[in-house]
């Protein structure tokens, strides 16, 4: 996935350079008595202290793709028959939540008859305790009952986390992307997904910069990022990720921004434009 979004992002950049070389208008010979006209654009930045042959660039913004923050392909790694899978593509999920089941009879029953086991242990432990001050029993056969005791109740946790198993929850807050089995279906080693979660709150904006932007773009800082025409206005994005390693062949380096989305509004998978001058 990253390899990709990589691959559009630097076809979209190396499009702008020549619409760019193309379009820009040849400059016309100025009087030699006529004053030069700053620029209202560029004089914020200039005074920033970002260097001359940057401004241009930072000006224009750079191509950018926003993804998922966390997509999670969710299952199980027991071997079951699914009874239930509670949402569909495009419901809204909360951490924690139930979003399928698979049958657990045998498990329940399980559980039911450890805890049986773990209930007349621990009576039979509160009768002994009176035979031994009593000296009814040996000093032995008390330690033998509070040991099986103890191993009933063992077993009693670890049947109950067979039986947490059979039931999947969402590890995020997010949306369900994809579905992959319904109800009746059976799981097993090599079929263990159910269904594709995306965290969408917040969202990462991928950029692949230009090596002139490298040393500008400085971590926790907040810029513009446009997604018109699907999303008016500008929002901002927090710089969380600056690659330190310069990719040689294209002479870009990767920046990650995080993007808010607490309403959902912005959706994923979709192309937008950062501004880093400002």
């Amino acid at each position: 996935m990253r390899l990709f979004i990589r691959a559009c992002l630097l076809a979209a950049l190396a499009g702008e350079t020549v619409a760019q070389d193309v379009s820009r208008p040849v400059p016309q010979s100025r009087s030699r008595t006529e004053p030069a006209r700053p620029d209202p654009g560029i004089e914020p930045a200039a005074r920033a202290g970002v260097p001359p042959r940057l401004i241009g660039r930072m000006g224009e913004g750079v191509s950018c793709m926003v993804e998922p923050h966390i997509v999670a392909e969710v299952g199980s790694h027991v071997d079951g028959v699914l009874e239930r899978v509670a949402v569909e593509r495009g419901d809204r999920v909360a951490k924690g939540q139930v979003v399928a089941t698979i049958k657990s009879w045998v498990e329940q029953a399980e559980v039911e008859l450890k805890k049986a086991r773990v209930e007349f242990g621990k009576r039979k432990n509160e009768r002994n305790e009176e035979l031994f001050r009593q000296q009814l029993i040996s000093e032995q056969e008390k330690d033998e009952m509070e040991t099986e005791y103890r191993l009933n109740q063992a077993e009693l946790k670890r049947e109950l986390e067979n039986l947490k198993l059979r039931t999947i929850v969402s590890p995020l807050d997010g949306v369900v992307v994809e579905r992959y089995l319904s109800a009746g279906e059976l799981i097993r080693t090599d079929k263990s997904k159910v269904l594709k979660l995306a965290q969408i709150d917040p969202l990462n904006v991928e950029v692949i910069a230009p090596l002139e932007l490298f040393g500008s773009v400085k971590l926790g800082a907040n810029y513009d990022v446009s997604l018109e025409p699907l999303v008016k206005g500008a929002h901002r994005a927090k710089v969380v990720i600056v690659d330190r390693v310069i990719d040689a062949a294209s002479g870009t380096f990767g920046v990650r921004l995080e993007l808010p989305n607490p309403d959902f509004r912005i959706p994923a998978g979709i192309r937008c434009r950062v501004r880093f001058g400002r």
